[in-house]
């Protein structure tokens, strides 16, 4: 997969998550939800919150909806009592996967989730099994030139960043803390940087290279669990 282009591919990204944002209503109430039952409802403590406010603002997600899903978090309002599950497994060509789950009945969303593996060449794995591949943190792509390199690390010295480097082809990728993706995102912006993509992620310390057979079969894998209603987020070491 040398020869395509990784700004090609985060573009790619970025359009799929354009897409889902009007079929994710459910997922980002769950994860308020959830966020806001963990750490409370104030965002100035709780990054995890705030990130999923976040997302629902760019979503469109209606306001009464987040405020309701945090009071719901907080034990003001009844409602569904959500668990936090995280499944591990391999698909196709060895290819190590993380799914997130947020759920309110283990045994449908396992079983969900071995089904999708078993139908692609996969098999879920135990705890642990692939976890260890994969670190926790925020990526950002920037459509900036290379020689922007010291200015950005100038300006992020103080904020929790561990990687900043020039891509082959075009623009800057950045590495940092996944609690610090809310302040790097606003030090950025507000001094007129453009952000291509950005995320909390689960990302692969080492990516592993696929055939094009085994692609096709990783991102059918992919494409299914993220419709799953429990699946929050998936991951992979695939190096695509």
């Amino acid at each position: 997969m040398a020869g395509h282009s990784k700004w090609a591919n985060i573009q790619h990204r970025k359009n799929r998550q354009d897409e889902r944002k009007g079929k994710a209503f459910g997922k980002l109430i769950k994860e308020i939800t959830v966020a806001a039952k963990l750490g409370g409802d104030d965002v100035t403590t709780n990054p995890r919150l705030r990130l999923a406010i976040e997302k629902a603002k760019e979503a469109n997600l209606p306001k009464d909806k987040v405020k309701d899903a945090i009071n719901r978090g907080c034990g003001l309002l009844q409602g569904v009592t959500y668990e936090e599950i995280t499944y591990e497994g391999y698909g196709a060509g060895g290819v190590a996967f993380l799914i997130n789950c947020l759920t309110d009945n283990r045994s449908r969303t396992v079983a969900e989730i071995r089904h999708a593996f078993s139908k692609h060449k996969g098999n879920l794995g135990t705890e642990g099994s692939v976890s260890y591949l994969f670190d926790h943190c925020c990526q950002f792509f920037l459509n900036e030139s290379k020689d922007k390199e010291e200015e950005l690390l100038e300006l992020l010295i103080d904020k929790d960043i561990f990687e900043l480097k020039p891509l082959q082809d075009v623009g800057i990728e950045l590495r940092g803390d996944a609690d610090a993706y809310t302040d790097i995102k606003e030090t950025l912006l507000s001094n007129g940087y453009k952000i291509e993509f950005s995320e909390v992620v689960m990302l692969a310390k080492v990516p592993i290279s696929v055939t094009a057979e085994d692609l096709a079969n990783i991102e059918k894998l992919k494409s299914v669990l993220e419709s799953l209603d429990d699946v929050q987020n998936v991951f992979t070491n695939a190096d695509i």
